[in-house]
């Protein structure tokens, strides 16, 4: 979703100054009623004629917990994301699994019960002669 253009937030402005009605405006327009309002209000709360930046970045809850992570996970190395989910809690951060999941995979921080580990094979396969 994108925001209006700044032509058409200049238009509902100068027919607000006219002294047009916003619901008319809003039928010439065919914007909402509420967003020539909230045109009006941005306006004469902060003076911007522009829109709000849409979308953004939000630095993670973890972002300066990588070391402390890291420490956890070589001294620890079976804790499952639930676990280390439950630690983060005990030291005043609240984060979900996959959030979790998501900053280890930025970090390239992964981790393995069992390194050696090979996929299951089915037994009538691994017991066939080459």
């Amino acid at each position: 979703m994108e925001a209006y253009s700044q032509d058409l937030r200049d238009r509902v402005l100068r027919a607000l100054e006219r002294g047009e009605r916003p619901t008319a405006i809003a039928t010439r327009f065919e914007v909402s009623r509420v967003w020539v309002y909230q045109v009006r209000n941005r306006l004469t709360q902060t003076g911007q004629r522009s829109s709000l930046p849409i979308g953004g970045h939000r630095p993670s809850r973890v972002a300066g917990m990588e070391s402390t992570l890291r420490a956890w996970l070589k001294e620890t190395g079976d804790l499952t994301l639930a676990e280390l989910c439950a630690r983060l809690a005990t030291h005043g951060i609240a984060i979900k699994i996959p959030a979790l999941w998501h900053r280890l995979d930025k970090w390239k921080l992964t981790f393995k019960k069992t390194p050696t580990r090979q996929r299951a094979r089915s037994h009538r396969r691994a017991s066939r002669p080459a």
